[in-house]
């Protein structure tokens, strides 16, 4: 009996440190900095490639969601974001720029499947280095460290400007959504996928929805999280957008992924040994957010939100 009470003792001290150090350990978004030490971090380790392979996003399952490998999930999501955004009726050729890229995996799709001549950019130079090392030579993509706050690109440079999941690190949505409409030719076409939160404007966050947003924000440098309501209008207020945004929600598409992504830890203990003690704990450390994740995203406090949106034809000096 002595030796179980001295057990759940044990473990329950283990959980008391665990969240605490969870706690305590936050990636508070500080800076640009702080999201690109972060992305670096994980880039050079290799732990978050090898459960979440080349698409640091989200999986669709389909509507109603069904099995599927995480994976190839991640790879599906791509094609259907493509068939939403209606790219896939774009020749080849097509200028694509894909912001907040990562390590590449939904740029080598673009150019590879559809043709198009891809620029991706993050603000993560580790992750430009490794997206270049998994890209075959001659395949039309390649990779830059840029801020989308502040593109480096000239007004009217790309056919298409697409983004996923980039949106919940940039600390002014007005301003992501004027650069991002800003390198849009006339006539372009705008694609965005990201996480957003309830429209609290017309539902507040109450007691307990409001401790479990400040960790999603603060566990993964994001500043704040844009409503779709919400980055619409911005979007829209740019004065650039033809006509208005189109807009869906791609939560119960998406929701699987959360548990998915835990459970490649459990199914894949190969990881243990290529990444050792301290690489088991910084992903066990990940569990908790992805929890949270899930929990916001089941109970409608976040939604997945698809953006599409086309540029005017105005005059490009109207930019300036």
């Amino acid at each position: 009996m002595n030796l179980f009470v001295a057990a759940i003792a044990t473990l329950f001290a283990l959980l008391i440190l665990g969240i605490a150090l969870y706690l305590l350990t936050a990636r508070r978004y500080q800076s640009a900095d702080s999201v690109a030490n972060s992305y670096d971090e994980w880039t050079e380790d290799g732990i978050l490639e090898f459960y979440w392979g080349e698409h640091i996003h989200l999986g669709h399952y389909g509507l109603p969601p069904r099995q599927k490998g995480f994976l190839a999930a991640k790879a599906d999501f791509v094609h259907e974001m493509v068939r939403w955004g209606e790219l896939d009726k774009l020749p080849p050729g097509t200028t694509v720029l894909d912001v907040g890229c990562g390590i590449g995996g939904s740029s080598r799709i673009l150019a590879q499947d559809y043709g198009f001549a891809v620029t991706g950019i993050t603000i993560s130079p580790q992750q430009v280095e490794r997206a270049q090392k998994l890209t075959p030579k001659g395949l039309n993509a390649q990779f830059l460290v840029d801020d989308a706050m502040a593109l480096s690109f000239a007004n009217a440079s790309f056919d298409v400007v697409w983004s996923i999941e980039a949106g919940p690190h940039m600390p002014d949505k007005a301003v992501f959504a004027r650069e991002l409409m800003r390198v849009l030719k006339p006539g372009g076409v705008l694609v965005v996928a990201d996480w957003n939160q309830r429209d609290d404007r017309r539902k507040p966050l109450n007691f307990w929805e409001k401790p479990v947003m400040q960790q999603l924000l603060d566990q993964w440098s994001h500043p704040e999280f844009a409503s779709i309501e919400g980055f619409a209008e911005l979007l829209e207020a740019t004065g650039f957008v033809q006509n208005e945004v189109v807009t869906d929600d791609w939560t119960k598409q998406t929701l699987p992924s959360w548990l998915d992504s835990i459970w490649q830890g459990v199914i894949r203990p190969k990881g243990l040994v290529q990444f050792g003690l301290s690489g088991f704990i910084k992903s066990l450390r990940e569990v908790p957010t992805l929890l949270l994740m899930r929990l916001a995203f089941g109970t409608g406090l976040c939604r997945f939100g698809m953006f599409r949106a086309v540029r005017n034809r105005a005059a490009t000096e109207n930019l300036l």
